[in-house]
């Protein structure tokens, strides 16, 4: 991986997955344009190290998401024969679903930092499942979203078919399923799929300044703010009320708890360092 301005044109030598590091955002860009940035086999194991700096790299607060050309992710690239077809016959799917986009989803979910998802352009398949997979979605006027998979004959995968439900509601979820239409970015707002919207010329600026602003939160904070609000989903009341204890336990003796405290006393913004 190396870092390049996300509008460079692709050829068949450049890295299909962009990363950066600045003012403690760690930017991934997906970086096939040319198929709007659909999935093959080098694309998933280029993700995973980026993901990988992460998780390790202390440095790294919150993580943008985005995808390079004229629209964000068109999920699995058809064209790749490795995962379609082998020998001859059809592959087993579940194969790379489970290689390689399941363990993608678990750790987006389970990042102990916030991943903002900027979309513009289409997120179809996957690569709705994967932007959804994001704490906070932002997206351009021009995006779309849409469950492509009924158009050749697959169910939604990569979590597709637990994020839309919990995001959107059930009937909204069937629909979009079943009928595989697109959702404009104006209706994907109204349906609370998505947390706001700007005009194209200005994604990207108002996702690295909501990248800037998770990055200079108290990490430790956010982190358990992401895992209670997971967990909602399927605890009960008790579950969840003795999870926020343990939480609330965990974050009172972080140094960020104490800056706060200071801070709120002495009348000045807080400068938290992520511990």
């Amino acid at each position: 991986m190396e870092n390049k301005n996300s509008h460079e044109s692709h050829n068949e030598n450049s890295p299909t997955i962009l990363t950066e590091i600045k003012a403690g955002v760690l930017s991934i860009t997906l970086n096939r344009p040319k198929v709007i940035n659909s999935f093959n086999e080098e694309m998933h194991r280029e993700l995973s190290d980026a993901l990988h700096i992460a998780e390790q790299e202390e440095s790294v607060r919150c993580v943008l998401l985005s995808g390079a050309g004229r629209g964000f992710c068109a999920g699995q690239d058809l064209n790749d024969r490795r995962a379609i077809i082998h020998g001859g016959q059809a592959a087993d799917l579940g194969y790379t679903i489970e290689t390689f986009y399941n363990p993608l989803i678990r750790r987006l979910t389970t990042l102990p930092k916030p991943v903002v998802c900027a979309v513009h352009g289409v997120a179809a398949g996957a690569g709705l499942s994967i932007a959804l997979a994001a704490d906070i979605v932002i997206a351009a006027r021009d995006a779309s979203f849409m469950q492509a998979f009924c158009r050749i004959g697959l169910t939604p995968d990569a979590g597709g078919s637990w994020f839309l439900p919990h995001k959107i509601g059930h009937t909204r979820a069937m629909a979009m399923a079943m009928l595989g239409d697109k959702i404009s970015a104006e209706q994907a707002l109204e349906w609370g799929m998505i947390w706001q919207l700007f005009e194209p010329e200005a994604l990207a600026e108002k996702a690295w300044e909501l990248a800037q602003r998770l990055a200079a939160q108290p990490t430790l904070s956010l982190a358990c703010i992401k895992q209670a609000t997971y967990a909602a989903t399927s605890n009960t009341l008790d579950q969840q009320l003795d999870l926020e204890r343990d939480l609330q336990r965990q974050c009172g003796r972080s140094e960020d708890f104490q800056e706060g405290i200071s801070a709120f006393i002495e009348k000045r913004e807080p400068r938290f360092k992520g511990r």
